[in-house]
């Protein structure tokens, strides 16, 4: 059996925030109540959960030339995956805070990634690997 993976994140609304995992992003719904909302993020567990006060970016640091949110959060996937849910999104309209791209290009670690905010300001990272023993490289 594989672990998964479980992120509580703050949330401003949550038929907002509904509409954006599960509409634009293709997440399966999980439980719910009035203050909180499982979601299926490629098989791991992601809740969101009222808290409008907490939610959003709060910080950026320099990532290869990009200015990149802090905190966020998101999936590695196979390239081929990243590619086809980068389109996904174009098509539904997504504003990319950096566009899909390839970083470190050439170097150890090279990944594909891209950035974009839910609804309530928070930051999510796409990243996409050729080859997943690159995931750690130094």
């Amino acid at each position: 059996m594989n672990n998964l993976f479980h992120l509580a994140f703050p949330v401003k609304d949550l038929e907002e925030s509904r509409k954006f995992y599960g509409g634009v992003l293709g997440c399966q719904e999980g439980r719910s109540s009035n203050e909180w909302i499982d979601f299926n993020l490629f098989g791991h567990q992601i809740v969101a959960h009222l808290a409008p006060e907490a939610a959003g970016v709060r910080h950026e640091n320099e990532v290869d030339a990009d200015h990149v949110p802090v905190p966020h959060f998101g999936i590695v996937l196979e390239m081929e995956n990243f590619k086809a849910f980068a389109q996904r999104l174009q098509i539904k309209g997504v504003e990319f805070i950096i566009e899909p791209k390839i970083r470190f290009a050439g170097e150890p670690g090279e990944q594909a990634t891209m950035f974009f905010l839910d609804p309530s300001g928070n930051a999510l990272e796409f990243k996409g690997f050729a080859d997943f023993s690159q995931v750690f490289a130094k």
